[in-house]
């Protein structure tokens, strides 16, 4: 009798923990998901060049131009301003910068895109950036692809020490040049 009381009693916590267990809340993938990039792009190399941790919005049948006004400081993504980070002393669009996490914003234009790196960390979108914690700011070259680019992307192309940033979205592809 005991052990089956015992037996009972255990079987109540049991199904009460795997209740608990089975009713968290997990949310949902974001809308823009979290995304990073970096150079080399192996993920086992330790020895990377440069990381860029990001979110990923979509067109979703809106423009470029509706998304990411021009003249506008932009987070460079969505969600979260995007972070760049710096594993050595580099060149960045022609700019010296010091290893670190950076936090990368843009200011879009027609012919050209400002690339900015700013000191403000932990920032939410561009409400509250402020130029005087810029570190530099350089030109990013802007062509054109032949493809859509639904979602926003950045990925880095080189070899050795040297590797091109691009950043993507719609038809447009900015370029910044980065050197170890």
């Amino acid at each position: 009798m005991k052990k089956s009381i015992l037996l009972i009693a255990f079987l109540a916590i049991l199904t009460a923990t795997t209740s608990e267990i089975s009713a968290q809340k997990f949310s949902k993938m974001d809308a823009s998901p979290m995304d990073a990039a970096a150079f080399p792009s192996n993920w086992r190399e330790s020895n990377k060049l440069v990381k860029v941790v990001y979110s990923r919005p979509q067109l979703k049948g809106r423009t470029l131009e509706k998304l990411v006004p021009n003249g506008k400081v932009w987070r460079t993504g969505a969600n979260e301003a995007a972070e760049i980070t710096f594993y050595k002393k580099v060149t960045f669009g022609g700019k010296e910068v010091n290893p670190g996490t950076y936090t990368l914003f843009t200011i879009p234009t027609d012919e050209d895109w400002i690339v900015i790196l700013s000191n403000q960390k932990n920032v939410w979108g561009s409400y509250f950036y402020d130029e005087k914690d810029d570190v530099l700011r350089v030109t990013g070259k802007v062509t054109t692809s032949q493809d859509l680019i639904e979602e926003f992307s950045i990925v880095f192309e080189g070899e050795d020490n040297s590797a091109t940033m691009y950043i993507g979205w719609a038809k447009k592809v900015v370029a910044v040049l980065i050197k170890g």
